[in-house]
Parts: C-alpha cells; sequence; structure tokens
C-alpha cells in the first residue's frame, strides 16, 4: 500500500509498505477513506516532535472503513464508517478512567497514531484499543463532516470544556487556523456573551469575517483598542491561545483580566517563559496540555444535529498520490488553503 513516510528530518516520501495487520485482540484495521495533514504533521517534519520515529506513516487525522477487528473489540465490526482519533488509550488506567487520555500510562497510549506508530496518511491504518480509538459515525454524516472529529474539533471541544466559559464571558481567541476555528465553532456552543478572534493573515482573516460575522475579528494591531472598549474589567474573561507562537503565549496573558482563565491549546516548537514578576497579581489559573479527546461521540452526534460544520475548512482536495503536493500548498498557505483532505481509498 501506500504510504506517506517520515523518512528523516524534513524528508518526508511516498513509500510502499505491507498491509497493516491485527497485532492484539484489541485492533483493528481500517481503510482509509480521507485524511488530513495537521500543523503537528509539520512539527514532525522539522523536527520539533523527539517522541516521533523515523521510518513510521504520518498521519493522525482520518476517517474510514472498518476491515477487521481482533477477537476482543465489541464496539466496531468490519464494515462500520468510523472516526480514527488522535490519542491511544487503553480505558482502563488511572488517566483514562478519569477522562485525562491524553496521559494513557499503556505503552502505546497518548499521541501514538503518526507519531510513534503507523499514521493514517495511507491505505490501511492499524489502530489499538479500537474500542476507545474508533467512534462509528451517524448514517446522516458524511466522511467530510467527520474528517476533523478525532483531532482538531476535539481539541477545540476539550478547549473550549476546559475553559469553564460562561454566558457572561467575554472569550478571546488567539489564532484562526483550523484548530483556532474548530475552537472558535465549540466556543460559540457555550453562547458567552462575546468573542473576539485575533489573528495577523489578512485571509484567515476574512474566513473568520465571512463565516462568522456575529464574531468580533481583529489583527493584532487593532486587538488592544479591541479588549478596552468591550473588556471592562480590564481583559477578557477567557483566553484561548490556539497560534503558538512567543508572541501570541504573551498576548496571552497581558490580555486576560485579573482571575481570568488563559487556556493554551496550541503546540510550541520552543519553549515560552512566564514572566512571573510581571504577572503577580493578576490570579491567573492556567490550563495547558494535550487534548483528552474522548468526546468524539457527542460530536458527531452535533455534527448530526446540525450545531457544528467544519466542512467550509475542507478548501482543498488531493488524492494520496499526491499528497507531497498537499503538504506544499498547506505548509506555504497558498491557494487560501484552511484544510486539505486527502483521498486514500474508495468509500465503499
Amino acid at each position: 500500500m501506500l504510504a506517506y513516510t517520515y523518512v528523516s528530518e524534513g524528508n518526508f516520501q511516498l513509500v510502499e509498505k505491507p498491509l497493516p495487520k491485527l497485532q492484539g485482540d484489541r485492533d483493528a484495521i481500517v481503510r482509509v477513506t480521507l485524511a488530513s495533514i495537521c500543523t503537528s504533521d509539520l512539527h514532525i517534519k522539522h523536527g520539533a516532535v523527539p517522541r516521533a520515529v523515523p521510518g513510521i506513516t504520518v498521519g493522525h487525522e482520518m476517517v474510514g472503513i472498518v476491515e477487521a477487528v481482533g477477537k476482543a473489540v465489541t464496539g466496531v465490526k468490519p464494515g462500520d464508517r468510523v472516526v480514527v482519533n488522535v490519542e491511544t488509550f487503553c480505558g482502563e488506567c488511572f488517566f483514562c478512567r478519569h477522562g485525562y487520555v491524553n496521559n494513557c500510562t499503556d505503552e502505546k497510549g497518548g499521541w501514538a497514531l503518526g507519531c510513534r506508530i503507523d499514521g493514517g496518511q495511507a491505505e490501511y491504518v492499524r489502530v489499538p484499543y479500537a474500542d476507545q480509538g474508533l467512534t462509528v459515525i451517524p448514517e446522516t454524516v458524511t466522511f467530510e463532516q467527520a474528517l476533523f472529529v478525532g483531532d482538531i474539533l476535539a481539541t477545540g471541544f476539550w478547549a473550549a470544556r476546559i475553559s469553564e466559559i460562561t454566558g457572561e464571558d467575554t472569550v478571546l481567541i488567539l489564532g484562526a487556523g483550523p484548530t483556532g476555528i474548530c475552537t472558535l465553532l465549540c466556543t460559540m456552543l457555550k453562547r458567552p456573551r462575546q468573542i473576539i478572534v485575533c489573528e495577523k493573515d489578512g485571509e484567515r482573516l476574512a474566513f473568520v469575517r465571512r463565516h462568522y460575522p456575529q464574531v468580533i475579528a481583529v489583527p493584532p494591531e487593532e486587538l488592544a483598542q479591541t479588549i478596552a472598549q468591550h473588556c471592562p474589567h480590564g481583559g477578557a474573561d477567557v483566553v484561548l491561545e490556539v497560534a503558538g507562537t512567543g508572541d501570541t503565549f504573551r498576548t496571552a496573558w497581558q490580555c486576560a483580566r485579573p482571575n481570568a482563565i488563559v487556556t493554551v491549546v496550541a503546540l510550541y516548537e520552543e519553549n515560552q517563559v512566564l514572566p512571573l514578576p510581571q504577572m503577580y497579581g493578576k490570579n491567573l489559573t492556567f490550563k495547558t496540555g494535550g487534548v483528552d479527546g474522548c468526546d468524539c461521540g457527542e460530536l458527531l452526534d452535533l455534527i448530526a444535529q446540525g450545531e457544528i460544520d467544519t466542512t467550509p475548512l475542507i478548501t482543498h482536495e488531493y488524492p494520496l498520490e499526491k499528497i507531497a503536493e498537499a503538504y506544499e500548498l498547506f505548509e506555504n498557505r497558498k491557494d487560501h488553503v484552511i484544510k486539505v483532505a486527502v483521498r486514500c481509498g474508495m468509500y465503499s
């Protein structure tokens, strides 16, 4: 089968690999129909993910059809259309039982697919702990509608959930990339008083203004004035940092009011520093960490009910054979790209 592979730092290649096989009773084999490219894949390419294993198939955003299951799998069966969860988790350890599946203590746990074991930018993928890692897609939901459920939409949902957003809050979201927009969609479900989105890229800013006119969308140079106008207590009540730069990390705590919640959603390529003497007295609560992606069933129900629609994010489609072109487009933000759908196989 064809599989896009991490060969070495800066070097991904489309190569032929053997079809994956069941390795345990809790495994499933999924025929990938659609995959996508995530900024985290670019972090691997740039050498910013030390855990990533050279030789692995990359990709952790995917949907497909179950081909085979181990004898202990009860939640899915061959022929089911499924979302693949970005996280691999056993469902049994202390952290899994408490919903912190990103911290699963199993040796296969955490971000494994496309990082430490073969992922889904390929024709087939093996999914460990299939009962936890696969969620059946409702009949009324298409593969395109479900594509982002297992990763960036789950990330946005997790971020909004832990941020304790109320109907009285003004929420500031820093970054309107794909994960930022998914975070915006999930924040909107909380119905806060006001949402401000800050994004420096003009095309992404225009995307937000076009699709979500109820949101205040501003470039960084207008943010201070916007905060002063809409935040009477010295800053936003909740800040979600989804951009992942040193500038946005600083902006996150600077634009938060005293006693606010700052949720760090982004993955950074460099260490960030909190200047605690400057922050003394703001009494901020920081929430950080990898996505606890255990809400896929609820997200699929919300999509089926028309409460969430991520399909506008799919701006380009490529066949697997041309995935290198898709990466070049996505990494360099060409042609108004937001997200790319990679067609890996037939739908039936």
